[in-house]
């Protein structure tokens, strides 16, 4: 009996620290807001990467990091000596082969042509003063032929002369227009040893140094704007559906600790990345904070949606199947709507007056 009894006391003890351990809570009555979380950082607008177009040594950098510069600011120079001297050479060509250059060329096949118009015009008029002749039955039939033979051959002489002339013409202007094209080819080669700005900015960084190889693969600086940075984050797959342009969204940074900024979400980039298996949107700020630079590390929490005198109970209150534990052992099945990190919202299955056990 005594061992019954001792049993029977410790089981009661036992239920009773069991009941006593147990959270309750009731539904509140307030404002919920569903919001999906996102992480980035900060970019200046119309930020790129500077990437060369040639292969080459870097000679000078031009310019420092925060300085300002305009579009086709020199930014870096490579080094060059072959380019220049290509395109001096192109230059020599272009000068030799212009029309201008082969006008004593051309003025002696302008002789030429006088020469056989002339020799032409003195055979034609030899074959006339024969042909006259002829008709009045003075001199031979051989003397008439061989006048006619001068004329021709003078004349086919007098032709080919003035076809030579355009033909000639022809070529030296073509090769003019060739040299020229080549010379602005190689020019334009040469300036390509000159990395320039693409765009009105601010350096943010610069990649390389005096005697490093460039490639075009590699960039070789960073520039941006200089007093507009947007938000750059990235969204997780599961959340993506939920985010629109125009959506609101508060914002903290390390760098201003204690202190939230509104932002808008302004851009949404359709690709996946395989790898990380986010989505990358941009935001713009509703008011920027005083000072920003680029790649500063963001929170955001975008505000999907939000509603007053919601019925909402803690998270972690609600099972699994979407139930709720009441007193005695009891589960209700329940419906919800919004739902934040902390609360959920109850549309239907409680009155408001319940007490809610916590699972365990």
């Amino acid at each position: 009996m005594l061992s019954r009894f001792i049993a029977y006391t410790i089981l009661t003890c036992l239920c009773v620290s069991c009941r006593k351990s147990e959270e309750k809570t009731r539904p509140l009555t307030g404002t919920i807001t569903e919001s999906v979380y996102a992480s980035g950082v900060i970019k200046g607008k119309n930020q790129y990467q500077v990437y060369s177009t040639v292969n080459g040594l870097v000679e000078k950098i031009l310019v420092s990091e925060g300085d300002l510069v305009k579009k086709g600011t020199p930014v870096i120079q490579l080094v060059r000596r072959i380019a220049i001297m290509n395109a001096e050479n192109a230059g020599l060509l272009a000068a030799y082969s212009s029309v201008s250059s082969n006008k004593e060329r051309l003025h002696e096949l302008e002789n030429n042509i006088s020469l056989a118009r002339l020799k032409m015009e003195n055979d034609a008029s030899l074959l006339e003063r024969q042909k006259n002749l002829w008709t009045q039955k003075i001199g031979t039939r051989f003397d008439y032929e061989q006048r006619e033979l001068g004329y021709s051959n003078s004349l086919n002489a007098y032709e080919s002369a003035k076809l030579r002339y355009a033909e000639t013409l022809k070529q030296l202007r073509f090769q003019e227009q060739q040299s020229r094209k080549n010379l602005q080819i190689v020019q334009t080669s040469a300036n390509d040893y000159i990395i320039k700005s693409e765009r009105d900015g601010q350096v943010y960084d610069i990649l390389k140094k005096a005697g490093e190889m460039v490639t075009p693969q590699t960039a070789v600086a960073i520039i941006g704007d200089a007093d507009r940075f947007l938000i750059e984050l990235q969204i997780d797959e599961f959340d993506i559906a939920k985010v629109k342009t125009g959506q609101k969204m508060v914002v903290n940074m390390d760098s201003y600790r204690g202190k939230i900024f509104e932002a808008k979400v302004t851009r949404i980039i359709p690709y996946m990345n395989e790898r990380s298996k986010s989505f990358t949107i941009e935001a713009m700020f509703v008011k920027a904070p005083p000072t920003l630079y680029p790649n500063l590390t963001c929170e955001a929490n975008i505000v999907i949606s939000q509603k007053d005198k919601a019925l909402t109970i803690p998270r972690d209150y609600l099972l699994d199947g979407g139930y709720v534990l009441l007193e005695r052992d009891k589960k209700q099945k329940v419906s919800t709507g919004l739902m934040d990190y902390k609360r959920v919202e109850i549309l239907s299955g409680l009155l408001g007056n319940e007490n809610l056990i916590k699972p365990q």
